[in-house]
């Protein structure tokens, strides 16, 4: 038997780590992938008219959801995403409140806004329009979300794959329902989503099973 040099054994165990990231790397980058949506990297913002004074921001976190993407067919996408309309920051407690409340998002009677895909139009090397169904105060209405596709990439941080969208629409609020104050307080709402996903083949899998824990026991 041919003996080995530590110096060659510490370069086959060198060579077989490199195999193995670069597997890792390759496999999620392949073929469609599912993600779920990284809290710390995604936001959902929203500037509203404040009497023609300014754009008061308020921004909203996502709670739960899951996403489908393949840069080579976009149009096998699919988005679900379940928005905490409590998690609402004005940076301002009082302000929190007011548009928490039954004036505005109603978050005590409706706790989240629910969005489900309905198809994506690619519209650019990187551009598309996302269409959908927006539930929020119990009222539904069809959206269409422009977006740009940034980057889909294996990071070292995490060893995960990931991918990054930009998009901004205006939405009227009065359509879910939300009128009041609309002499002094914008009714087109200019929204802003800066969204991260990490490629998890159980993201739908987890999402359908944080809706049916969520549930009172009486509706399971």
């Amino acid at each position: 038997m041919q003996a080995v040099s530590a110096t060659g054994f510490v370069m086959r165990v060198s060579i077989l780590r490199g195999l193995l990231l670069l597997g890792c790397v390759l496999a999620p980058l392949a073929q469609a992938a599912e993600y779920r949506f990284d809290p710390v990297h995604s936001a959902v913002v929203f500037f509203v008219d404040h009497d023609g004074y300014s754009d008061s921001v308020g921004r909203l976190k996502i709670a739960r959801g899951w996403f489908r993407f393949d840069p080579k067919d976009w149009a096998d996408s699919r988005v679900v995403a379940d928005i905490a309309l409590g998690s609402v920051d004005m940076d301002d407690e009082d302000w929190d409140r007011v548009v928490a409340g039954a004036d505005f998002l109603d978050a005590r009677t409706h706790p989240y806004a629910h969005f489900v895909s309905t198809s994506v139009e690619k519209t650019g090397p990187d551009t598309g329009i996302l269409y959908g169904q927006l539930s929020l105060r119990g009222h539904t209405e069809g959206i269409a979300f422009p977006f740009r596709f940034n980057k889909r990439a294996f990071t070292i941080f995490g060893l995960h794959t990931v991918a990054g969208f930009t998009g901004i629409a205006t939405l009227d609020r009065k359509l879910w329902g939300m009128r009041a104050f609309d002499s002094v307080i914008g009714v087109r709402v200019k929204v802003l989503l800066e969204i991260e996903g990490i490629a998890d083949s159980s993201a739908e899998r987890d999402y359908q099973r944080a809706v049916v824990a969520a549930q009172p026991a009486a509706a399971r």
